[in-house]
């Protein structure tokens, strides 16, 4: 016999006619092949490579419009590895349709981050799981937990909803600018970004609210500058971009155009409104008069006192994992009394380009290394209330920013 053909038998299972043709995979078979391995292809895409993601709110307006649909590069930073690993794919934290947990945490894996083309960078627009989303109200999952509780009260707030915690990695996902990365010192000076003592750029389409004095007349504004109030007779309130400010103050009835921001030393009363770190005994600051203040940098040690704890009460306990007590001046770090603390991870600080409609860092804090999901890309659609908005599509954030 030949020798192939001895293989062929050898090979064979006893019954079986080699010459048999293989029964043909059913209709709904071949589908199926088709739909587990397309599944499994999207979510090796979206784990590692990049994302898609919608503008959902004007807070990085007019750089980011609402409704514009962009892909997140995870490459940029390196794509971070699962750290809730049992979920359903596709899905970000919540079922479609039916609500409740899109995973289980039955299983929790360390922050890896395999590496990518770059850090981030100071002006990068960059998506991020947003820290202070850890505790979440089930029938108000956009809202801030925390600002809740201050506002309303913890008790209030227990005995009227429901509240669900939430992983690093299941938090909602954000998008800003990092004005500030770790081991800079920032400071914001009537609404002016500074980094290490210089102003930080400032990006045509950035918004601040302003103060526009005309003469006694409507000051005959093109329509698509953004319209907030009327104060009196001379005196109206506009969200301006940067590169409409030097417009309108063209337009024929204006007298004046100056920002309008609240003077430093200024405090809201309502705690839900205070900036962080919440301690207005210590940090007077508000949203257009805020810091100095350094950005936590890894391998870093400060001196702790009962003075700047609030600054790094979460970091300490939340994002790094420790214990820590508080007993009147003494600060107690997993059970040991600490005066200092040696910082595991980078932060950055993050702020939306619409400077006053967007709660950013200024409101909750730092953002750590291991809340961050990748670098904003492209916009690949984006439509108003006009329909599609043409001129935005296929472009980079840098061209948008321009």
């Amino acid at each position: 016999m030949a020798f192939w053909k001895k293989k062929i038998v050898e090979d064979t299972i006893p019954g079986d006619d080699p010459n048999k043709p293989k029964k043909k995979k059913s209709v709904i078979r071949e589908w199926l092949d088709a739909a587990v391995f397309a599944i499994v292809a999207a979510t090796i895409i979206r784990t590692f490579f990049f994302e898609a993601y919608t503008i959902p709110t004007g807070s990085m307006e007019g750089t980011m419009l609402v409704n514009d649909y962009l892909f997140v590069s995870k490459l940029a930073y390196g794509p971070r590895v699962p750290m809730t690993p049992l979920a359903v794919p596709l899905v970000h934290n919540t079922m479609p349709l039916t609500g409740g947990k899109s995973y289980t945490e039955a299983v929790q894996w360390k922050y890896r981050r395999i590496p990518g083309f770059g850090h981030v960078k100071r002006n990068d627009v960059v998506v991020f799981n947003f820290p202070a989303g850890d505790t979440v109200i089930t029938q108000f999952p956009d809202q801030d937990y925390y600002k809740a509780c201050r506002s309303e009260g913890r008790d209030y707030i227990w005995n009227n909803f429901q509240i669900i915690t939430r992983p690093v990695d299941k938090k909602e996902n954000y998008i800003k600018r990092c004005v500030a990365v770790a081991g800079d010192v920032l400071e914001v000076k009537n609404g002016v970004v500074h980094i290490n003592g210089a102003a930080a750029p400032l990006y045509p389409h950035s918004k601040l609210f302003h103060i526009v004095t005309t003469n006694g007349r409507p000051p005959g504004i093109d329509d698509n500058v953004e319209y907030i109030k009327q104060f009196d007779q001379t005196h109206f309130q506009y969200n301006l971009e940067n590169d409409q400010v030097e417009e309108v103050k063209k337009a024929p009835n204006v007298v004046s155009v100056t920002p309008l921001t609240m003077p430093a030393g200024f405090v809201t009363p309502d705690p839900g409104d205070w900036c962080f770190p919440f301690d207005t005994a210590n940090y007077r600051w508000n949203a257009d008069n805020y810091g100095p203040l350094t950005i936590p940098k890894e391998g870093v040690t400060v001196t702790l006192t009962p003075q700047n704890i609030p600054l790094y009460r979460r970091i300490i306990k939340n994002y790094e994992g420790n214990t820590l007590e508080e007993r009147d001046s003494t600060i107690l770090i997993n059970g040991k009394v600490a005066t200092s603390y040696t910082f595991k991870m980078n932060y950055y600080w993050m702020m939306g380009d619409n400077r006053h409609n967007s709660l950013d860092s200024r409101y909750w804090g730092f953002v750590p290394e291991d809340h961050i999901v990748g670098k904003a890309w492209f916009v690949w659609l984006s439509y108003g209330q006009n329909g599609i908005r043409w001129k935005r599509l296929l472009h980079g954030i840098g061209s948008l920013e321009k």
